[in-house]
């Protein structure tokens, strides 16, 4: 297969500290993602100020992405950022992600016309936010200070060949740390904006990936992700998320009424 050209998208709400980790990760790089949207769920200056200080050092295009703030819709504000995205290939992140040298590598690595990737992430731990913010650190390693479940800071992609490719979707899942062409997101309408506030937005959309026959890929010890711990929010819309995508699981529903198609 020829050489992926990727977008990396990344939704963010009012936390500027750590959307400057992130912008800073992706700057180290050992494989540039091709451009950088951040799908931004109506911050305030804040965040925008922290984006256009990147634009002028960015060594690729980076895209702001906003709209007014209504509540969580993280899956609207994604629609918006994909249909934007200029390459064949989709990598998501969150805005609370530190990102290991190779990620995008790693991704792009293992890309595969037919599946989609996920990875999982390290925990960064409360007490180590001080020192996380003061320092600007996005480095880590098993011996790091301040995070947790360390064997998943081991760098081995070569593992990740070996493990075989999923039939149904996987508990694991995590939308902070996944990957998958931008064509099978645009054929099931991308992101269900019927769901409301917080959760299942990433797991609906991957369960209709599955019910057109994308299978899924685990990224084991590749593709590192560092999670900056934060509260938990709200989830008071839970019930409701959970009976829609038990509906595309169990109806095999394909396409979303409510979907990307507004924006294409």
């Amino acid at each position: 297969m020829k050489a992926v050209k990727c977008t990396l998208v990344a939704p963010t709400y009012n936390w500027p500290e750590a959307l400057n980790l992130l912008l800073k990760s992706v700057m180290h790089q050992s494989r540039l993602p091709d451009e950088v949207i951040i799908a931004d769920d109506g911050s305030t200056q804040e965040t925008k100020a922290v984006i256009d200080r990147y634009k002028h050092i960015f060594p690729v295009p980076l895209i702001h992405i906003w709209h007014e703030d209504e509540g969580n819709q993280k899956p609207k504000i994604m629609n918006k950022a994909i249909a934007m995205a200029n390459y064949d290939y989709i990598i998501e992140i969150d805005g609370d992600i530190i990102m290991h040298k190779h990620f995008v590598r790693d991704h792009l690595r293992f890309a595969e016309k037919g599946y989609y990737l996920y990875g999982s992430r390290v925990n960064i731990q409360k007490p180590h936010l001080a020192d996380l913010f003061k320092n600007e650190q996005i480095k880590f390693n098993f011996f790091s200070k301040g995070i947790k479940k360390r064997g998943r800071t081991i760098h081995f992609p070569l593992f990740s060949s070996f493990i075989k490719p999923v039939e149904e979707r996987s508990r694991k899942l995590r939308g902070c740390n996944m990957s998958f062409w931008r064509e099978d997101f645009i054929r099931i309408n991308g992101f269900n904006e019927e769901l409301v506030g917080w959760g299942i937005d990433d797991s609906e959309m991957v369960q209709r990936l599955h019910n057109i026959g994308v299978k899924g890929k685990r990224l084991k010890h590749a593709g590192l992700a560092y999670h900056i711990y934060h509260k938990e929010q709200s989830k008071s819309h839970l019930d409701i998320n959970l009976a829609i995508e038990k509906q595309a699981e169990e109806e095999k529903i394909k396409y979303a009424e409510k979907g990307v198609d507004q924006y294409l």
